[in-house]
C-alpha cells in the first residue's frame, strides 16, 4: 500500500472512531441521565446484535490489514488485545445469526479484559515515556507512533480503545435498559 492510501485509510478510520466516541458517549449519557423511554436507545437495543457485530468485525479486520498488509508489527500489548476482540466476533456472529441476546453474558469479560488492556496501553502511550512502555523489549514497541491523526488523538491504541469501549456500552444499553422499562 502507497504511504498516501496509507494515510486515506487512516483518516477513515480514524473519522469513524470519532463518530464511535460520540455515539458511545451519548449513548452512555442517555443511559444514565435520559428518559424513561427514549428513541436512540430503543434503536441501540434493538440493533445491539448487529451493531456490535460490526464494530467487532472492523475491530478484527483492521488490524490484520494493518499487520499483514502496510507491515505495522503489532507490539505485545496489542497482541493481548486481538487475544479478547477476535473471539467476540464469532460470539457476536453466532448470536447474530441467532438473535441470541443471551451473548452479553458470555461477550462482557472479554470486552471487559480487552477494555482495562486497552486503558492501560493508552495511559503509556500518551503520558508515559517511552522507557516505561511495556513492550519496549520485545522489538516492537507501543511508543512507535504509526498513524497519529487529527493532532496525534488518533492512533492504533486508540482506535482500539474506542472499539472496546464501544461493545462494552453497547453491552450495557442491552442488558440495563430493558430492566430500566
Amino acid at each position: 500500500m502507497s504511504v498516501e492510501n496509507v494515510h486515506y485509510l487512516n483518516i477513515f478510520l480514524g473519522t469513524g472512531a470519532i463518530l464511535l466516541q460520540i455515539f458511545s458517549v451519548a449513548a452512555l449519557v442517555t443511559l444514565f441521565f435520559g428518559l424513561k423511554r427514549n428513541i436512540f436507545l430503543d434503536f441501540i437495543d434493538k440493533h445491539f446484535l448487529p451493531i456490535t457485530f460490526l464494530i467487532s468485525l472492523f475491530a478484527s479486520v483492521f488490524p490484520l490489514v494493518y499487520s499483514e498488509i502496510i507491515n505495522f508489527l503489532p507490539c505485545s500489548l496489542c497482541w493481548w488485545q486481538r487475544v479478547f476482540m477476535f473471539p467476540t466476533l464469532l460470539m457476536f456472529g453466532v448470536a447474530l445469526w441467532d438473535k441470541d441476546r443471551r451473548v452479553i453474558r458470555y461477550a462482557l469479560p472479554l470486552v471487559c479484559a480487552g477494555f482495562l488492556v486497552s486503558i492501560y496501553q493508552n495511559f503509556f502511550y500518551y503520558f508515559g515515556e517511552s522507557s516505561n512502555l511495556p513492550c519496549d523489549a520485545s522489538g516492537v514497541s507501543c511508543y512507535q507512533r504509526l498513524v497519529l491523526e487529527f493532532g496525534g488523538y488518533i492512533s492504533i491504541p486508540m482506535m482500539a480503545l474506542t472499539a472496546f469501549f464501544a461493545l462494552l456500552v453497547l453491552l450495557s444499553v442491552a442488558h440495563f435498559y430493558g430492566k430500566k422499562n
